[in-house]
């Protein structure tokens, strides 16, 4: 049975493997933009996010303790602001499900997880950015629940 847990330094190398994955998608979409094979973070990075409360980080990890899937997410809260109010919300940096485990229901689990942790702690509301070039990854967030927020718009010269 797979388990939803908070990430531990002991799947790091997983984390980075699944960080490959997500790069790949997006370069693959946007060559433009995105390098490939990367990952937004190093080993390093990964130790310090994880240690930090403020940005937490939960795996899907299979009875072997592989890594199937990661949601990393950050506190956000903008305090004092003359238009904004100061609601706190929980951003969702990343999700990501191994292309091995898709279609098994570890993203929504993950997703769940961290709709818990969101109400537990008390945040407004939980936000995301998806790329336009990942249409998938648009389905899966409007079948969990989620509505645009706000739209960016390029033109490129």
């Amino acid at each position: 049975m797979n388990q939803i847990r908070r990430a531990e330094p002991k799947d790091i190398s997983g984390l980075l493997r699944l960080l490959v994955q997500v790069d790949m998608v997006h370069h693959n979409g946007r060559p433009d933009l995105f390098k490939g094979p990367a990952t937004k973070y190093s080993a390093e990075e990964l130790e310090q996010i994880l240690k930090d409360e403020k940005t937490p980080v939960f795996v899907c990890v299979s009875e072997q303790g592989n890594v199937l899937g990661h949601a990393f997410c950050m506190h956000k809260q903008v305090l004092g602001d003359s238009v904004l109010t100061d609601v706190r919300t929980l951003y969702i940096d990343d999700i990501c499900v191994d292309k091995q485990a898709r279609g098994q229901g570890v993203g929504s689990a993950l997703y769940r997880a961290v709709q818990e942790y969101a109400r537990t702690n008390h945040f407004y509301n939980i936000t995301l950015n998806v790329w336009a070039c990942n249409p998938t990854a648009m389905k899966f967030y409007e079948k969990c629940g989620l509505k645009p927020q706000k739209i960016g718009m390029e033109m490129i010269l």
